[in-house]
């Protein structure tokens, strides 16, 4: 029996440095992040590339909770390791505690080169606004979407080299009106996750367990959900 890791592709760039870092060799099976606007799609592929693996006792869950995309989901043959992480932005911060602290100084709309090339972000959006509609309606879209963002902030995880989207950011950044700034992300939890300990920072599910409720508000603490995709 051995050890598998179900990831967000979205953190993909995390995730291999994080894997870099600890030395472990444990294989990886990424769900389309793409499904992170829709929960109940999500749940549902997540629940789906858990119910296929089988010969391993141990399944690391590299996913914030992400809008309840967790809810509900287990794994009948092996135990279940999910971080108390309100979504991928703790993670890639180091911490719920780094992203409300960062949360309470300004509405801030989070990015990373994953969510550019996985998600549907705010920028592609921009630019199909503009294509069907032309830059001015477009401008007025977005101040509307944004209205309860000050700043636009580039998570600089140390996976890949920021200088590859920061031009691309601020020059979005720019154009809405939003404060460009970058802000140092941590390997800790992805490294925890990774080679433990599981503890308090942890949910383990044993073998037939549901997420619930429950288990996802255990560490009493609250975070406002915030769009990043």
């Amino acid at each position: 029996m051995g050890t598998i890791i179900v990831a967000c592709q979205t953190i993909k760039h995390e995730l291999n440095l994080a894997i870099s870092e600890t030395k472990v060799e444990y294989p990886i099976v990424f769900v389309d992040s793409g499904l992170h606007i829709y929960p109940d799609k999500l749940r549902l592929a997540i629940q789906d590339t858990v119910n296929r693996i089988d010969h391993v006792d141990t399944i690391l869950m590299a996913f914030g909770y992400c809008g309840n995309g967790l809810l509900g989901i287990k794994a009948e043959t092996a135990r279940l390791i999910i971080p108390k992480a309100h979504d991928c932005i703790s993670l890639l911060l180091g911490s719920n505690e780094t992203r409300q602290k960062i949360m309470k100084e300004a509405g801030t709309y989070f990015l990373t080169k994953g969510w550019l090339e996985y998600e549907r972000n705010i920028l592609a959006d921009f630019e199909g606004c503009v294509q069907r509609h032309g830059q001015k309606r477009a401008l007025e879209v977005m101040k509307t979407l944004l209205h309860h963002y000050q700043r636009l902030m580039v998570i600089d995880t140390k996976a890949y080299e920021s200088s590859d989207i920061l031009k691309t950011t601020q020059k979005f950044a720019d154009t809405i009106g939003l404060r460009h700034e970058e802000y140092p992300g941590s390997m800790r939890f992805l490294n925890k996750l990774l080679t433990g300990p599981w503890d308090e920072e942890f949910i383990i599910l044993e073998q037939g367990q549901k997420m619930t409720f429950e288990s996802m508000n255990s560490d009493n603490t609250s975070i406002k959900q915030t769009v990043f995709v």
